[in-house]
């Protein structure tokens, strides 16, 4: 998997004893030639791993995620920052 780490937009699953589940999330594609940026929705469809790390001194929960998209199953990796309450689309 390839580094990307692209902040998204999520929708996500709070439960009572704190714990977050990741539902969907929007991702804008950014070109330069087209100022009007094409935005992706991605349905979290299965969380195969969800791991806590401390990273450069920021507590981050990693879910390692599948979907389909473009007709394929893929795997990719999700970054929450409990500090400041980010998302990111970690690993692709």
């Amino acid at each position: 998997m390839k580094i990307v780490m692209k902040p998204i937009e999520m929708i996500s699953w709070s439960k009572i004893d704190g714990s977050i589940t990741p539902l969907r999330f929007r991702l804008k594609e950014e070109n330069k030639e087209d100022p009007q940026a094409s935005t992706t929705v991605v349905k979290v469809n299965n969380i195969v791993l969800k791991k806590e790390e401390k990273l450069a001194g920021k507590r981050t929960v990693i879910y390692r995620c599948q979907s389909m998209m473009d007709d394929r199953e893929k795997v990719y990796e999700l970054k929450y920052e409990l500090e400041t309450c980010r998302w990111f689309l970690y690993k692709v």
